[in-house]
């Protein structure tokens, strides 16, 4: 059996980053985004929302077709350009809204290039299948079948063990990589073994579109937090996701009420505030 560490609200408030006067918008942190596709082009507008409330500074778009269009019409501010350039990048998010099997070369190139980058980079859905070869810093996130998938991927036994916070453990000693597993209890489980669970979220949040929230909000606490350790920022943003989805759908308060993923990141500015209150 593996220890685990539950993750608490008190945890979680220190990485939530205030901005001074001293902050402008590079500083604030800056996150890349290529996730959505022509078939799912609203988990790029869902993991841009999120990035943006949760407090980036500077948020770009790399993705292309309609899913670009849909981040524009919903978040103008948005910086949308396949080149990078010379731009600064803090975090990257990949995968969300994406189909391995539909992958085109050209997409192929541009995932390995981001994996094999320096920036830390969230790995989601549809681009989880090269998070083996990756040598950036990761964090995977990947539902059960996903992470099934992953194990077998690996060479593991991909049914569970019944231990759910080993088995995370092993993948992620093996992708030298911190695994964020989602689930009703979402486990994080860094490379050196370590695990920490974070529960509490209401179950209206099992919806679709919540963990391209996720990949969002992962994203830019990763960026306006460099110097922290992936799982305990990984393990922050999961706990304020479900404390927005708590304060989206009334839970927090009561028994609660149906809820779409876009409420969920439309709560998160209240979350954050709540929590530095």
């Amino acid at each position: 059996m593996v220890d685990v560490r539950e993750w608490s609200r008190a945890d979680t408030v220190p990485f939530l980053r205030v901005p001074t006067a001293d902050d402008d918008k590079y500083s604030r942190g800056v996150v890349a985004v290529r996730t959505g596709s022509n078939a799912y082009p609203g988990a790029a507008v869902l993991g841009v929302e999120a990035a943006w409330r949760t407090g980036a500074g500077f948020v770009r778009f790399v993705g292309e077709g309609r899913a670009a269009d849909a981040v524009i019409a919903r978040r103008p501010e948005t910086v949308a350009a396949a080149d990078i350039g010379s731009t600064r990048v803090d975090a990257w998010v990949i995968g969300s809204g994406t189909s391995a099997a539909h992958r085109s070369w050209d997409e192929d190139r541009a995932l390995h290039d981001i994996l094999a980058g320096t920036a830390p980079v969230a790995v989601d859905a549809g681009a989880l299948d090269l998070a083996p070869k990756a040598t950036a810093p990761l964090v995977v996130t990947p539902h059960a079948g996903e992470f099934a998938r992953l194990r077998a991927r690996l060479g593991l036994n991909a049914g569970s063990s019944g231990d759910r916070a080993a088995d995370a453990a092993e993948v992620a000693a093996l992708l030298s990589a911190t695994v964020l597993l989602k689930g009703a209890t979402t486990l994080i489980a860094a490379p050196d073994g370590s695990v920490t669970n974070v529960t509490g979220a209401p179950g209206w949040l099992a919806t679709a579109g919540a963990g391209d929230v996720l990949a969002g909000m992962l994203g830019a606490l990763i960026a306006t937090n460099a110097d922290a350790p992936l799982d305990e920022v990984a393990a922050a943003a999961t706990w304020l996701h479900g404390y927005a989805a708590a304060l989206a759908s009334g839970a927090a308060d009561g028994p609660g009420h149906p809820i779409v993923a876009l409420d969920v990141a439309e709560a998160i500015p209240a979350a954050i505030e709540d929590l530095l209150s």
